[in-house]
């Protein structure tokens, strides 16, 4: 397979008929590749998906994701699948590579009019706060009067993206761990890893093997390799990366700056990374106030939103209104509601315990809404680091005996209510908010910030956070 293939008759299986796989195909196709779409899945929704795809050319397969077309000289993956799926097995024997969404994306770059070269990407990744920072990323550079969106796990799909037909001036990238793992040739302009804690170990294999497709990201970056200063693995990362010559490393944390960083000082946002002179000089780039939620870990956030921004060369002003403008998507720890002097916040997406963890810190005393699906989590690290600020908890779930044994373990004073056994939806939603009221006080918080994944009781963390402001708001 060449760098730039002539795509005009080029044999290609696209794998998934999920929303990427659906998008690279009809690309692919338009491209004038013979595309074959393959699938292990079958049933209503997927043939309604096939027949529309064969209505323009694409050949799909249902019932068999794991056979090789003959003849294919190149596969296109969707993020989820494993890299020990058949299919791919016998790719990597008969030679044929094997791409991401983002590595196809990547190779159909198209050079901008005013540079000619293509727009530049700020890429974004970590266990958690993804989306947030590239949104926040992305609020910036609009401040700042580019052209731009927030691309690939979120918003705009980045082969979409890249394909505009009004070309894009720079963008905003989130890439997860799967996207990185099948994307070789992606040299970003700067790039961030947020955080890093186990998740999707059994897809990975390790966490070594989770780490090192995370610090993917690093490798080529042109001018910034943004770091966090609490998170040594993500240093690491950086000092493993083989990047161009005069790439930095910019770290950022919620203390005071030292040269080359980002931080914090009496509640305003400093930089000392990104101004003439950095021994001596540091920039004010906005405030804590300007932060939506003004919570630690969503400081951290837009720190690195910040950094990544002025590592591209947007000034302090449009940073600090970027910043102002932006908005938090649903279910990140929002408040729903203040009732009788309590708080209620719905941080439904915190599906695993870093997560978790991050929301927990924000808020004492917290009445601690938790359970679910665990994902192979523990949760003893979790709980003996948020003991202190827990005045009660109530457990959901399939997995909730695990953070009730670690409460037993490390916080065995702390009041555990199970609710909704063998109930789902807005009736077990109903019951769990009734708990919480219960055991609250004036004063405290109520969280819902499972760490767990929520498809035993909802149909998606969204689901089981409108059910929870819903249920809260007939409180009031």
């Amino acid at each position: 397979m060449t760098e730039n293939p002539d795509w005009t008759g080029l044999p290609v299986v696209v794998a998934g008929l999920g929303l990427s796989g659906v998008s690279a195909a009809r690309v692919l196709r338009d491209l004038g590749a013979e595309v074959t779409v393959v699938d292990g899945g079958d049933g209503p929704g997927l043939r309604a998906k096939a027949a529309e795809l064969e209505a323009v050319g694409v050949r799909v397969r249902l019932g068999d994701g794991e056979t090789l077309p003959e003849g294919t000289r190149l596969v296109v993956t969707s993020p989820g699948w494993a890299p020990e799926s058949p299919l791919f097995t016998e790719a990597s024997l008969a030679d044929v590579p094997i791409w991401g969404d983002v590595e196809l994306a990547w190779r159909l770059r198209r050079p901008l009019a005013a540079t000619g070269e293509p727009a530049p990407w700020l890429a974004v990744t970590g266990t958690n706060g993804k989306t947030t920072t590239v949104r926040m990323l992305a609020s910036i550079l609009t401040a700042a009067g580019k052209r731009t969106a927030a691309v690939g796990n979120v918003g705009v799909s980045v082969l979409d993206a890249v394909l505009a037909e009004e070309p894009y001036d720079v963008l905003a990238v989130e890439l997860s761990s799967y996207q990185l793992h099948w994307a070789p040739s992606l040299r970003p302009h700067s790039g961030a890893v947020l955080n890093l804690a186990p998740d999707h170990l059994d897809w990975h294999g390790s966490m070594e093997a989770y780490a090192a497709d995370k610090g993917r990201i690093f490798q080529g970056n042109q001018v910034a390799c943004v770091y966090n200063l609490a998170d040594p693995m993500t240093e690491e990362l950086v000092r493993g990366a083989d990047v161009e010559e005069g790439c930095r490393a910019i770290g950022f944390g919620l203390g005071a700056p030292s040269v080359s960083n980002l931080g914090v000082v009496d509640g305003i946002l400093v930089d000392r990374a990104f101004v003439a002179d950095r021994a001596k000089n540091a920039a004010e780039i906005g405030a804590v106030a300007d932060v939506d939620p003004p919570a630690p870990h969503n400081i951290a956030n837009a720190l690195a939103a910040a950094a990544l921004a002025r590592a591209y060369g947007v000034d302090a002003k449009a940073v600090r209104d970027g910043l102002r403008a932006f908005r938090p998507d649903a279910h990140r720890i929002a408040e729903v509601a203040v009732v009788d002097g309590v708080t209620w916040i719905d941080d439904s997406k915190a599906t695993n315990t870093h997560a978790a963890a991050a929301s927990l810190a924000a808020y004492e005393p917290v009445v601690w809404i938790a359970g679910g699906l665990a994902k192979g989590a523990t949760f003893d690290e979790l709980v003996a680091g948020a003991a202190g600020r827990l005045r009660a908890a109530v457990l959901i779930g399939q997995d909730r005996e695990l953070i009730k044994d670690a409460l037993a373990r490390h916080a065995p004073d702390v009041p555990v209510v199970e609710a909704a056994t063998g109930q789902t939806g807005a009736v077990a939603m109903a019951e769990v908010v009734r708990e919480a009221a219960a055991l609250a006080e004036p004063g405290d918080t109520v969280l819902l910030a499972p760490a767990c994944a929520s498809m035993d009781m909802f149909t998606n963390y969204g689901e089981r956070g409108d059910l929870f402001a819903a249920a809260v708001n007939e409180l009031k």
